[in-house]
């Protein structure tokens, strides 16, 4: 029976899946390598070996305000550790070296989990099962071979903090550029669909157009939505305009993930970026790109390029792969284990808040772990599933292995913890719910109506959210505007006292308006 579970890593993912284990009952002890909470969405002023790190002014779409500073960020999951009582159960400064099987692993499900704290000394405990919360962002993908001169070139290829205004090259398909800087040349392979922050009416983007209902229609008409949100976003901008069509010729906005950012468009119709195709070779202090263009005197070289995924601790059987994709099974739970005691928990991607997702795994697996509740499918079933779920409305590639539907994959597995909500009922029971579940964006709240984990204010939370976004704006209140009809009702009066005035009839008609002699009855 398992009582004892191995959390490794304290950011979002690890610290809901502290919460979950809490929640059903089992004891949680979580390993966290840094002095810290808060994983990636922890600002380091000194990078950390090994450790991803985010740009200062990083700006993040969350529920609870919309589009935080990171701070805030960092203080609303200070706050989410302390209400559940979570920081008790964390040890900092201790390294996972190791997650291996016991001998008795096929019996009991066991795992023998060494750690190595910052002093230096080793440990090994015996846990029931283990979660692996460590996400995608561990190693820096520098593909310094792809590129002649890399080794002879005189130009740092990589700098945390762009102080100095130099002229820089930034190579990558999805960018956030520091542009405090004399020249900044944004080098991109394929392009990229670039998404604001901002939706109509200057509401959160990621709260428009993301309903059930909205799913439903992209579903039935998948190539008519993706023409249409296409054409939405060549209105903002046109992206064959602001950089050479051969540059963004890009996939279908649904096959790709695109870049969100509200400041690219502006920085590069002022000049100060300019969108360049991909990087040929490097020579000396210059750039040549495949256009034959070339760039003399840079000073830096940014490779934006993202992350390769890494589980050095755990054996090498369980990160098999299937295509692109790690062999996990609904991206949680390697099919091959006899006993389904180990679960990788936030290792995925999606249009969607992280949050959400990384709690949903945690309660499944948690509940997995217990098995009285929710038991897995055979290995072949899951080997099946896996092989099938490569195939969605995103392309799996190198480029996006991890991506995943948000809203359809949220149902299956809140389907399996038993938490899904039931529309039709919803609408037979309460028609008022029903309708903002299904035409509202889909929020959290939506899962805590019923089943395990039912939350008693779940209903008012979803009936209320939109008040919540709105609230921001309030910071100067204004008397409300006279109405339209009552302004035109004043000039309407106001005319018929003119016309019911003989001496201004004769004034306007000696003025040349000889229909006026006629007054209003």
């Amino acid at each position: 029976m398992v009582q004892k579970v191995a959390v490794i890593g304290a950011g979002i993912s690890g610290l809901t899946s502290i919460k979950a284990c809490l929640d059903e009952g089992l004891e949680p002890t979580c390993f966290e390598s840094s002095h810290d909470i808060g994983g990636l969405l922890r600002f380091k002023e000194k990078p950390e070996p090994g450790r991803a790190n985010i740009y200062q002014s990083v700006v993040i779409t969350t529920e609870l305000a919309n589009n935080m500073h990171h701070s805030e960020v960092l203080l609303y999951m200070r706050l989410y550790a302390q209400d559940f009582k979570l920081l008790q159960h964390i040890h900092f400064k201790t390294t996972v070296v190791s997650v291996r099987q016991t001998p008795d692993s096929a019996a009991t499900g066991q795992w023998e989990v060494e750690t190595e704290r910052r002093e230096g000394q080793r440990e090994t405990r015996v846990f029931d099962a283990v979660m692996v919360c460590t996400g995608h962002f561990t190693q820096p993908h520098l593909p310094l071979s792809d590129f002649p001169g890399t080794r002879n070139h005189y130009i740092p290829y990589f700098l945390s903090h762009l102080n100095e205004t130099h002229c820089s090259c930034c190579y990558s398909n999805s960018v956030n550029i520091q542009c405090s800087l004399i020249g900044v040349y944004l080098s991109t392979r394929s392009g990229a669909w670039v998404v604001s922050r901002v939706g109509q009416r200057g509401l959160p983007a990621d709260l428009v157009g993301t309903s059930r209902m909205d799913m439903m229609i992209q579903k039935l008409f998948p190539s008519w939505i993706n023409g249409m949100v296409e054409k939405k976003l060549d209105e903002t901008f046109d992206h064959a305009l602001y950089g050479p069509s051969h540059i963004f010729c890009v996939p279908d906005f649904f096959e790709q993930i695109p870049v969100v950012n509200d400041d690219l468009p502006a920085r590069i119709i002022s000049g100060r970026v300019q969108v360049k195709p991909n990087v040929k070779e490097f020579c000396g202090s210059s750039v040549v790109f495949v256009d034959g263009s070339i760039i003399d005197e840079v000073d830096v070289v940014v490779f934006a390029t993202g992350y390769n995924y890494s589980f050095p601790f755990l054996p090498p059987a369980l990160q098999a792969k299937s295509g692109y994709r790690l062999r996990l099974y609904k991206h949680v739970f390697p099919p091959a284990l006899t006993q389904p005691t180990l679960a990788v928990v936030g290792f995925i991607h999606s249009l969607g808040a992280i949050n959400p997702l990384a709690e949903m795994q945690a309660r499944w697996a948690t509940r997995v772990f217990k098995g009285s509740f929710t038991t897995l499918p055979s290995e072949e079933t899951m080997m099946k599933e896996i092989e099938k779920d490569t195939v969605t409305i995103y392309a799996c590639s190198e480029q996006n292995p991890l991506q995943v539907d948000y809203i359809p994959y949220l149902d299956s597995l809140a389907e399996q913890v038993g938490v899904r909500p039931n529309i039709l009922w919803l609408f037979l029971k309460d028609p008022r719910l029903a309708l903002e579940v299904w035409l509202g964006p889909c929020t959290p709240y939506q899962y805590r109506l019923t089943g395990p984990g039912r939350w008693a204010g779940a209903r008012q939370a979803i009936l209320t959210q939109w008040e919540r976004v709105l609230q921001p704006f309030r910071t100067r209140l204004v008397p409300k505007p006279e109405t339209r009809a009552s302004s035109r009702r004043s000039v309407i009066v106001m005319f018929r006292e003119i016309m019911e005035d003989e001496e201004c009839v004769r004034h306007l008609h000696s003025l040349g308006y000889p229909l006026l002699q006629m007054k209003i009855c």
